[in-house]
């Protein structure tokens, strides 16, 4: 589960401050088109790892409280990873085979991708924290 955390929330990490450069910058918006060539895979394996994880970790709780919540944020986690996957990736990609790499984004798009920055941040730090507070309950220090 901690390495699902690494990877995915360490490349949710450079493709969000790439993609907030890139609201105001040419040079940005593009550098974003070609990063998450890089980054949209090791999400994907890094959810996959942390849910893989979070299954062995819970594997004799209920799904209430911590587990459940968890789940709930890995459920928002896959629909913004599809939509991004699935809707903005090819929308970039086609932009660059177009030679329009370096152009702003519409404000349309730029505010859907906001929005799915704050559901990223809020998904994979609220995981996190949750995880934490969950291992510091079941094996607290001192």
């Amino acid at each position: 589960m901690l390495a699902g955390f690494v990877i995915g929330q360490g490349a949710v990490t450079v493709i969000d401050w790439h993609g907030f450069l890139g609201r105001k910058s040419g040079y940005w918006t593009e550098a974003t088109t070609r990063t998450h060539k890089v980054t949209k895979p090791l999400i994907w394996l890094g959810l996959i790892l942390a849910v893989s994880g979070g299954i062995i970790l819970y594997r004799e709780e209920t799904l209430r409280g911590i587990p459940l919540i968890h789940l709930m944020l890995a459920g928002g986690l896959v629909l913004n990873g599809c939509w991004l996957s699935f809707k903005v990736s090819p929308y970039l990609l086609k932009r660059e085979s177009a030679g329009q790499a370096a152009e702003l984004l519409p404000q349309a798009w730029q505010r859907k991708i906001m929005l799915s920055f704050f559901v990223s941040v809020f998904g994979w730090w609220g995981s996190l924290f949750l995880l934490a507070y969950y291992l510091i309950e079941i094996y607290p220090v001192g």
